[in-house]
Parts: C-alpha cells; structure tokens; sequence
C-alpha cells in the first residue's frame, strides 16, 4: 500500500511538472514509473489472440505516452483510471488492423461457396428459393452446420461505425453504431465514479473517528497535526490510526470487484 501510494504520489508530481513544462526525459520517467499498467492491459489481452505479447506491449506504450501528453492533473482524475483506456484502445486498434474480418475455417468457407452454387440450382430446378433444410440435403450436411456456415459468412464483415441502429420502434434511426460506444471520457467517468463507490462503501464500515481521520487527510487536505487538533488527540494517534484504517481498506477494497479489473 506504501509503495503503491507513493508511485501514485511521484506520478502527480511528475505529470504536474510534464504539464508545466513537457520534456522527453519527463515523459520517460512517467512511462518507466507506469510500465506496470501496459503489462496488465497487455497480459490480459495476449490470452485472447495470437498477437505475440511483446507486440500488444509495444502498442500499450504508444497508449500510455497517449494518456501522458492529453492527462490534465486540475481535473481530479486518478492517472491509471485515464490511461487504462487509451493503453488498452491502442492495442485494440493494432489486433484490429491485424485481423481486418473474422477468420473463419477453411471447410466453411468452401461449403459457403458450395451452398451458394446449390442455391442457384436448386432455385433453377424448383422455380423458387429452396430452404436451408433443402440447401443442407443438397451438401449432404445437418441443419445445424449449415446455420453455423451462414452465420460465420455473415459475420465475415465487421459492421461499419456509421451503420444505423435499429430501436425496434423507428425503423430510420438517425443512431449509428458509434453513436452507441463510449468515448474514453465517458469511460473514465464511469470508472471513476465506481472506484468512488466502492471507497465510499468501505470507509463507512471503519470505525467513525478512523473513517473522519482519512477523509480529513485524504479529501480535505489537511495536515495530520491540524487533524489532531480538532480531534483532539496527538498526530502520532492520528497516523497509528489512519495506518490500521488503511489496511482495513485495502483488505476491504479486494473483496470488491475493481472497476479497472472489469473494463475500463
């Protein structure tokens, strides 16, 4: 917890002067102090692809660097929560460009082509267009391949962004498909606002005098002795207690979902 309260501290003030004044060495002492979040966001993402690690690393660095030149410090946001999002969506965006369309087996793509000649005959032979169950007799296959060959050439092509969404009650929607995903702001929002939540949650099952010495601190930026005071205890009570109160709340915080480890 120590160690990882001062990282976030040394990363503030890091961005803070990055702000002021940018430069490559700061940049790259930012980039080293966070490595830790692209290997996270890359690890996770390695088990779904066949993308090697070491090239969805690379990408995750691009996002990070991203995250450090467009992170404003006065907007109150945690880094991590900014940055995860732009890692992660340049990642997405390298496996996007890797893999254009679904790949499909090849079997499937000889039976779609198969199943596209049997229906120009069939539709030949019967005057009219055969059903499924009589494309599938034709290439001798059972209903239920048949369905899974049409499904996969229909989601060959993925769906352009600017493609209408359909509500059910109007049938020209003016809502596209991107029109329906988060922006990162958004998304940073949201993570934020959980990651409140679930503080929240936990400081209210501390102790009161505990629970009012960390938000004190924490939140109202007041010094430990200026806490002490209006409580009414020494400051060396006031650190001894905000030490226990914070272990409490890391071991509370594991117990809940992390807004990070659920996307973000």
């Amino acid at each position: 917890m120590a160690y990882q309260t001062s990282l976030q501290s040394q990363t503030m003030e890091l961005l803070v002067a990055y702000r002021q004044k940018p430069s490559v060495q700061l940049r790259n002492r930012l980039v080293r102090l966070n490595m830790g979040l692209v290997r996270k966001v890359a690890h996770r993402l390695t088990h779904q692809c066949a993308e090697p690690y070491e090239d969805l690393e690379q990408c995750g660095f691009l996002g990070l660097i991203t995250a450090i030149e467009r992170f404003d410090p006065s907007q109150g946001y945690a880094f991590s929560s900014f940055a995860v999002p732009y890692i992660r969506g340049e990642i997405l965006h390298f496996l996007r460009d890797r893999a254009n369309t679904v790949r499909i087996p090849r079997r499937w793509q000889q039976l779609s082509r198969d199943g596209a000649k049997a229906r120009q005959a069939l539709t030949m032979e019967l005057g009219r267009q055969p059903s499924d169950q009589e494309i599938a007799d034709a290439l001798d296959l059972s209903m239920q391949e048949w369905r899974s060959v049409k499904l996969a050439t229909t989601n060959r092509v993925p769906l352009s962004l600017n493609a209408r969404v359909s509500s059910g009650h109007q049938s020209d929607s003016a809502m596209t498909l991107g029109d329906t995903l988060m922006d990162v702001h958004s998304q940073i929002l949201q993570a934020n606002q959980e990651d409140r939540i679930e503080l929240q949650q936990a400081l209210n099952q501390l102790e009161d005098r505990t629970r009012i010495m960390i938000e004190s601190v924490f939140f109202h930026q007041l010094s430990r002795q200026e806490v002490a005071k209006r409580i009414g205890v020494s400051s060396v009570t006031v650190t001894r207690n905000m030490k226990k109160g914070i272990d409490k709340l890391v071991d509370l915080l594991q117990q809940q979902p992390n807004a990070l480890q659920t996307e973000h």
